[in-house]
């Protein structure tokens, strides 16, 4: 009896997540020129490559979205590598006060990101960083670093210390240490480490529409937003081929490393 209300309680969830996405992909579909103003729950036409063509090269979401891409990528790998280096150095390294300097990074987590929003932004008008790529890439990467760091350090606090203590005896380097030993067994901590990161940057909104303004350099999700203001007239069809887009590269990122993010929060969470 348990579990078939465990078994219809996991069902009743996969349908409330399932009628959204069928109503996005229905109503992605349908012809701009012919929706009718309500969501229709079939489909009654396939227009979606023409939705698609109009959000990604009229409404310009092409160019955000290759600018996330590149976001995504590199400040999820420079978080990754930043946040190594500091778990190594917390964990392994004879540093005095580890847990000071544990909380001093994991402190990035614990306060909201709206309270960093206006003396960013005037740090960012003084120095020349608004609305570029560089300066979304450094703010992406800074606050990335923290709860990669948290993932990593949790898994690296469970290798024996014997394997630095047997390096150290045969006169390898901590750098050596980092390098041919910890990073090779971390590889399924810091695959969820990056899988997480990459989808935060991804989906950021906030600094995205605080820091930058231009097309070329506003995150997918800020365009996304703009494309929903400027095409509004056109009907949600055209807005929702874009939601469609942008769901893309997240979701086959999942589905393609899904054993390796799995591994990766398994180990973490020893």
């Amino acid at each position: 009896m348990g579990r078939a209300v465990r078994h219809l309680f996991i069902a009743g969830c996969v349908l409330l997540w399932l009628i959204p996405l069928h109503l996005l992909v229905v109503n992605a579909l349908t012809p701009a020129a012919e929706y009718t103003g309500k969501p229709g729950w079939t489909v009654q036409g396939f227009d979606l490559a023409e939705n698609i063509e109009t959000a990604w090269s009229e409404a310009g979401i092409g160019d955000s979205f290759q600018a996330s891409l590149l976001y995504a990528v590199v400040c999820g790998l420079a978080a990754v590598l930043i946040a190594a280096m500091a778990a190594f150095a917390v964990v392994v390294l004879p540093i005095p006060r580890p847990a000071f300097w544990f909380w001093l990074i994991y402190s990035g987590t614990l306060f909201p990101l709206q309270m960093f929003l206006a003396p960013l932004f005037g740090l960012y008008a003084d120095a020349n960083l608004y609305d570029t790529r560089l300066g979304l890439m450094l703010i992406y990467a800074a606050w990335a670093v923290p709860f990669a760091f948290f993932l990593i350090r949790n898994q690296m606090t469970t290798m024996p210390p014997e394997l630095t203590e047997a390096a150290l005896i045969d006169g390898a380097s901590f750098r050596r240490i980092f390098w041919r030993i910890h990073v090779p067994l971390m590889k399924a901590g810091l695959g969820a480490a990056f899988i997480f990161q990459f989808t935060a940057v991804w989906n950021d909104l906030l600094l995205g529409i605080t820091l930058s303004r231009s097309p070329d350099v506003q995150p997918v999700m800020a365009a996304l937003t703009t494309l929903n203001n400027a095409y509004s007239s056109t009907g949600p069809p055209v807005i929702l081929a874009g939601a469609l887009i942008v769901s893309a590269p997240t979701l086959l990122l999942f589905l393609v490393f899904r054993g390796l993010f799995l591994r990766g929060v398994t180990a973490s969470a020893r």
